[in-house]
């Protein structure tokens, strides 16, 4: 080697394979961006479903409230929320024949429980 060459060579020193140190950690720093994505993405899917077992819930025991169908108004929420894989944490008759239902998913994350409330009643 002569020349140039074998100035650039001798010249790499300390600052030899930064370049790929600096690709690896840009790197990590992409793919834990894109995990936590997928977290807040997950947890946005299972509040969802959990705001949808609680909306349905509620209905069910408001129609049972006003005798629309058969059963107890909370009996009957807990029925229909555990077909959408949540459980009734909390069921309680308000004023005007209106039921407030709480639910939380069976499935957890990470970042926890995914909840949803609901409140339902006669037609206006």
């Amino acid at each position: 080697m002569t020349g140039a060459r074998a100035r650039a060579r001798a010249g790499d020193g300390p600052e030899r394979g930064s370049g790929t140190v600096l690709a690896a950690g840009l790197a990590l720093m992409v793919m834990t961006a894109m995990a936590l994505l997928l977290l807040l993405a997950q947890s946005a899917v299972l509040a969802s479903r959990a705001a949808a077992a609680a909306d349905l819930a509620a209905l069910a025991a408001a129609d049972a409230l006003r005798g629309v169908t058969d059963g107890e108004p909370c009996d009957v929420a807990a029925e229909v929320a555990a077909r959408h894989a949540a459980a009734v944490v909390s069921c309680f008759e308000g004023e005007a024949q209106t039921v407030e239902v709480r639910t939380e998913l069976i499935e957890r994350t990470v970042l926890g429980a995914a909840s949803g409330r609901a409140r339902a009643g006669p037609p206006p």
